[in-house]
């Protein structure tokens, strides 16, 4: 006689690369609940793993957040850097890295969000800030340039002119987001032109 047991037994898809969907998960949950607002389960529903496999791809969610990290700062990297034409002016190249951002948080919005979080700076391992330097090494080196050439004003250290133009974008994506204004391109030109003057003038 053949019986049947009514016990549901859950069975996950077979995921092929179980480290990238992590990743992926890790980088959709952090970004949505922050780093410390996400417990490690809920990182690995979303993933579609036990939570058991999360640790045999991460030793910790220091780990993890690490990972995550200097994967999305070299993508960010080459997304707003590679392939600049060397022949542009310097406010050509400024205008093209601009709209660059502007796509960037557009087509890739949870990359966005989880770069821009703050709770994840004091899990940064130093693998991660040095990659952090480095990656910000040239375009220091660039605004230095321009200061030299006297395209930028040089009574504003090239550090803080940075600081100012990175801040003001992401206040202006973040008062868009709240649902403070809704952006158009006349918006966004006249930003970028107003964070050239302000490097400029």
């Amino acid at each position: 006689m053949n019986t049947h047991s009514n016990t549901a037994k859950i069975i996950r898809p077979r995921i092929k690369d179980k480290r990238s969907a992590i990743l992926q998960a890790a980088l959709k949950v952090f970004a949505e609940g922050g780093v410390n607002g996400v417990p490690m389960p809920a990182l690995a529903e979303q993933a579609g793993v036990g939570t058991g496999t999360i640790y045999r791809y991460f030793s910790s969610k220091e780990a993890l957040v690490n990972e995550l990290f200097r994967e999305e700062k070299l993508g960010l990297n080459r997304r707003l850097y590679s392939n600049l034409d060397k022949s542009l002016t310097p406010y050509e190249k400024f205008a093209l890295v601009w709209q660059r951002m502007v796509l960037y948080t557009r087509e890739a919005p949870a990359s966005y969000r989880f770069m821009e979080l703050q709770d994840h700076r004091p899990y940064l391992d130093d693998e991660s800030r040095t990659l952090d330097r480095e990656t910000r090494a040239p375009l220091l080196e660039h605004y230095r340039l321009l200061q030299k050439q006297g395209v930028y004003r040089k009574d504003i250290r090239a550090e803080v002119l940075m600081a100012l133009i990175w801040g003001a974008f992401v206040n202006l994506i973040k008062a868009e987001r709240d649902g403070l204004i809704s952006l158009d391109q006349t918006d966004i030109d006249a930003a970028r032109d107003a964070c050239w003057s302000l490097c400029t003038g």
